[in-house]
């Protein structure tokens, strides 16, 4: 059985990053294990990208697990 690791809300500007190419989000809810973003569409981002916080100095390899309008779900890798 899969368990849910508990995810702290947030309200971060973040910055997704692949090759050249990057795209703002907002860091919706964070935890040790993945995140929720809100990206003004999803259907650029590929599937694997480094997720940027510069507030918190944080910079995590990413994994998209889900899509859904305008929200992306990941795990860090």
């Amino acid at each position: 059985m899969e368990s849910r690791v508990q995810r702290r809300r947030s309200f971060k500007a973040g910055t997704i990053g692949f090759g050249e190419g990057r795209i703002d989000c907002i860091v919706k809810n964070v935890s040790d294990a993945g995140a929720g973003l809100e990206v003004s569409t999803p259907l650029y981002i590929p599937e694997q990208f480094t997720l940027f916080v510069s507030s918190d100095d944080f910079k995590r390899p990413c994994q998209v697990v889900w899509r859904r309008a305008n929200r992306i779900g990941v795990v860090f890798k």
